[in-house]
C-alpha cells in the first residue's frame, strides 16, 4: 500500500484556533519581541502529530517543513510537544443494541478503517483553521482505526494526534499508530527494516519497547505494522518475527494491540498473499489481527477463515482489504466473500482510505456535502439503516454490521457537534466566525443515521452547519410532516431513577410542529423491529428553547434503552424545518467544574502563543475553551481542546490595546463552564 501524500493549504484568520505554520522542532520559550530570531521561532510553536524513522535517516537533508527524528532516540521527558499530543479520553466500553435491520449481525465481521487525515509532516496536533476536514462520525461501525501515513522523505512511524484519539475513544474505538516500511519503488530502504528489528546485547528489541512507550505516553492503543520493503532474507524475517512477538507481549501488558499487514513472508521477501497461509501464519500468530492484502479471492478468504479457526483464533481477526481510495462506493466488491447476506460472515472488512468520501468532492465542498457523502458510504443509498436499499451494489457497513453505542452512564449530553464547523456557537450565538476543526470537541453522535419511522412522507434529516446551539452543527429535520414522524437518536443503557431528567434544546425555523420526547425502556422484540416508545410532550416556542422533561410514569429502577423524538405537523401536515441543538440526560442539576489552575503562556512569538495549565480538583471536565476578551468587552472564541496545553496563532493587537486578555474555562459533561482563569499577553 502506498500512502499518497497530499498538500493541504490551511488559511487561518485572525484569532483562529490553529494557524498552520511551517513545521519545525517544537520549543517552549519566553515571551519575546518580534526580532528575526523570534520570528524564526514562531514556526516552532505550532505542534504537529509526531513522526519518526526507526533510527537512521535518508541521505541528504529534509525538505521544507520536515524534521527528521529517530524513534530510538525518543523519550517522553524530552518530547516538547507531548502535552499537545497526549489523548485525554479513556477508551469507552461499548454495547450492541438489537440490530436495526434483519441483515446486520452482531458478534461476526467487524470494520477496520485505515485513514490518512493529512500529510505526514504537517498534521496539526490540535486541529486547524478550516472546516474542510475528514470528520469521521460513523464510529458505531468501526472496530479499529489506523492513523495511516508515512513516506520515505518525511518519516515512517506515525503517532495519531490527540483529537482523533479522543473522538474515537468517546465512541469506544481503539486507534493504532502506523509503522510503514515502504516499497523500494516509493523510496523504501531495507536498512530501515533492519533498524526497526535491531537487537540489544540482551537479545531484546529496543524499538518494540519504544513503540509501546510512545503509545502509552500519547494515550493511543497500539500499532499497525506494514513491512513492504523488498530485498530481505529468511534471517531478516526471523528478526521481524522476534520483534513482532516482543512488541505484542509488551503491548498486551499495557492493554495495547498489534495488527500485521500481509506483506513480508517467512522467506523475508515481500509477497502479498491475499490470504492467511504458511507464508505469513507465524506473523499473524505473533499479532492480534492481520490485514489481508487486496489480492484475496472468495476461496482464499474462506480458507483463511478456516485456517484462523484451526489455530484457535477467531476468523474475524482477519481484515479483508477493500481499497476505496480511488472509487469509494463505486468500487466493485465481492461482498459475499466477506459478509454474505444469507450465511455467517467469513472474515472482517478492512477499508483502505475511506476519506475518499471527502477527497472526491469538488474543492468547493462544504461540511454538509462531506457528511452527505459519508452517510452514503456508511449507511447506504437509502440513508436509513432500518430500510436498506437492496438494489444498491455498495453493501454499506450498516447493512452487514450491527452498530455499537457507548451511552451507558449519567450525565450524558450531546450538542451534535461533529468536530468541525463554519462558525462556533455558544447558547445559540456566534462567538467566532472563523472556520475550524478539532475532533477532540466532537460529541457522541447518533449511531444510526438516520432512522425515520413514518407512514407519510419522509423528511430529510441532516447534520447542518448553518446554525447551532453549541459548537458547529445541529440536527435539521426538513420536509413535509403529513403523519407523525419518529426519529431514533441514541441506543442507550442509561439508569432510570425517580429524578431522571431529559433536556432538549430545539428550535422551529419554519412551519408549525409539535414535539415529543421518545423514551424506550426495553429492547425491540427482534432485529429490524422498532422500539416501543413512551412519548412526553415538549414545549415549543420562538427561538432556541431548552425543554426539561421529567420521566414520570416510567419504572423508577429501570433502564433507558433508546431516546428519540416524535414530530407532527400542525393541522394535519405542512412543510417544517425543525432543529435539534442539544440533548442531555441527568439526575442532578448541572455543576460547573473547577477553574483551571496555573494557567500560563509557555511560549510566545508575536501573535503565536503556547498555553498550558493544570486541571482543577474535582474532575468532571470534558474539555477546555479559550476566549479572547476584546477591548469592547465582547468575547471571541479562539478554540477548545481536551488537552491541558493549547496553541493559538495569528493574533494581532486590536482596538489600540497594549495587551491581549484571554479567558480559559473548563467545560463539564453537561456543558456548564467554570469561572475563567485569566491570562494576558503584552504586545
Amino acid at each position: 500500500m502506498n500512502p499518497t501524500r497530499r498538500t493541504v493549504l490551511l488559511v487561518a484568520g485572525t484569532g483562529t484556533a490553529a494557524a498552520l505554520l511551517p513545521a519545525g522542532p517544537a520549543t517552549a520559550g519566553q515571551e519575546a519581541a518580534a526580532t528575526p530570531a523570534a520570528e524564526a521561532a514562531a514556526s516552532a510553536l505550532q505542534p504537529y502529530a509526531s513522526y519518526w524513522y526507526p533510527d537512521s535517516f535518508p541521505s541528504g537533508s529534509p525538505g521544507a517543513g520536515i524534521t527528521w527524528r529517530s524513534l530510538k532516540a525518543w523519550s517522553a521527558a524530552t518530547d516538547t510537544d507531548l502535552a499537545f499530543n497526549t489523548a485525554s479520553v479513556p477508551l469507552a466500553e461499548r454495547f450492541t443494541p438489537t440490530p436495526v435491520n434483519t441483515t446486520a449481525r452482531a458478534g461476526q465481521a467487524r470494520i477496520q478503517s485505515l485513514v490518512s487525515f493529512g500529510p505526514t509532516a504537517s498534521n496539526p496536533s490540535q486541529g486547524s483553521a478550516t472546516a474542510d476536514y475528514y470528520a469521521l462520525t460513523h464510529w458505531s461501525y468501526v472496530d479499529e482505526l489506523v492513523f495511516w501515513g508515512g513516506s520515505s522523505g518525511e518519516g515512517l512511524i506515525l503517532a495519531p494526534n490527540a483529537p482523533i484519539v479522543d473522538a474515537a475513544h468517546r465512541h469506544g474505538v481503539p486507534v493504532l499508530g502506523n509503522v510503514f516500511l515502504p516499497p523500494t519503488a516509493y523510496g523504501g530502504q531495507l536498512q530501515w527494516t533492519r533498524d526497526l528489528v535491531q537487537k540489544d546485547a540482551a537479545g531484546h528489541y529496543p524499538l518494540a519497547a519504544q513503540l509501546v512507550a510512545v503509545a502509552e505516553a500519547y494515550g493511543f492503543d497500539g500499532w499497525f505494522v506494514n513491512a513492504e520493503t523488498s530485498g530481505g532474507n529468511a534471517a531478516l524475517a526471523t528478526d521481524m518475527l522476534g520483534f513482532l512477538t516482543e512488541l505484542k507481549a509488551l503491548s498486551a501488558a499495557k492493554g495495547q494491540r498489534v495488527t500485521w499487514y500481509d506483506s513480508m513472508t517467512v522467506s523475508g521477501s515481500v509477497s502479498w498473499q491475499g490470504a492467511l497461509n504458511n507464508q505469513n501464519r507465524v506473523f499473524y500468530q505473533a499479532a492480534d489481527t492481520m490485514f489481508i492484502d487486496f489480492r484475496w479471492s472468495a476461496g482464499s478468504l474462506a480458507s483463511s477463515g478456516t485456517a484462523a479457526q484451526q489455530l484457535g483464533r477467531s476468523r474475524y481477526e482477519l481484515w479483508a482489504g477493500v481499497d476505496v481510495e480511488a472509487n469509494g462506493w463505486n468500487r466493485s466488491v465481492n461482498w459475499d466473500a466477506m459478509v454474505p447476506g444469507g450465511s455467517a460472515h467469513v472474515v472482517s472488512v478492512g477499508f483502505y482510505r475511506p476519506e475518499w468520501t471527502r477527497n472526491h468532492l469538488p474543492a468547493t465542498r462544504t461540511p454538509g456535502d462531506f457528511h452527505a457523502s459519508d452517510d452514503r458510504f456508511w449507511s447506504g443509498r437509502s440513508l436509513d439503516p432500518a430500510r436498506p436499499d437492496t438494489t444498491d451494489t455498495w453493501r454499506a457497513p450498516a447493512v452487514s454490521v450491527a452498530d455499537r453505542s457507548t451511552v451507558t452512564g449519567l450525565p450524558f449530553a450531546s450538542t451534535f457537534n461533529t468536530g468541525h464547523g463554519l462558525r462556533w456557537y455558544e447558547d445559540g450565538e456566534v462567538t467566532s466566525t472563523a472556520q475550524w476543526n478539532h475532533l477532540g470537541l466532537q460529541d457522541r453522535l447518533p449511531s444510526r443515521r438516520w432512522v425515520v419511522r413514518t407512514t407519510g412522507q419522509r423528511p430529510a434529516v441532516t447534520l447542518d452547519f448553518s446554525d447551532a446551539w453549541h459548537g458547529g452543527s445541529s440536527v435539521l429535520v426538513d420536509g413535509t410532516l403529513d403523519a407523525p414522524t419518529t426519529l431514533d437518536l441514541y441506543g442507550t443503557r442509561l439508569p432510570l431513577g425517580a429524578d431522571t431528567v431529559v433536556e432538549l434544546t430545539h428550535r422551529t425555523d419554519s412551519g408549525n410542529v409539535s414535539v415529543e420526547l421518545a423514551v424506550a425502556t426495553a429492547e425491540p422484540s427482534g432485529p429490524g423491529q422498532p422500539y416501543t416508545y413512551t412519548y412526553f410532550p415538549v414545549t415549543a416556542g420562538d427561538g432556541w428553547e431548552t425543554s426539561t422533561v421529567r420521566l414520570t410514569g416510567l419504572p423508577a429502577d429501570g433502564t433507558v434503552h433508546a431516546l428519540g423524538v416524535r414530530l407532527a405537523g400542525a393541522g394535519g401536515g405542512g412543510a417544517v424545518k425543525w432543529r435539534l441543538g442539544g440533548l442531555a440526560v441527568r439526575e442532578e442539576d448541572a455543576q460547573a467544574p473547577g477553574t483551571p489552575v496555573d494557567a500560563r503562556i509557555t511560549g510566545a512569538s508575536g501573535g503565536d502563543l503556547r498555553l498550558a495549565w493544570r486541571a482543577a480538583t474535582g474532575g468532571g471536565v470534558r474539555h477546555y475553551t479559550l476566549h479572547r476578551v476584546l477591548p469592547d468587552g465582547t468575547r471571541r472564541f479562539l478554540g477548545g481542546t481536551a488537552q491541558q496545553a493549547f496553541f493559538v496563532g495569528g493574533l494581532t493587537a486590536e482596538g489600540g490595546e497594549t495587551a491581549a486578555r484571554f479567558e480559559l474555562r473548563a467545560v463539564g459533561e453537561l456543558y456548564t463552564a467554570s469561572a475563567p482563569a485569566t491570562l494576558t499577553h503584552t504586545w
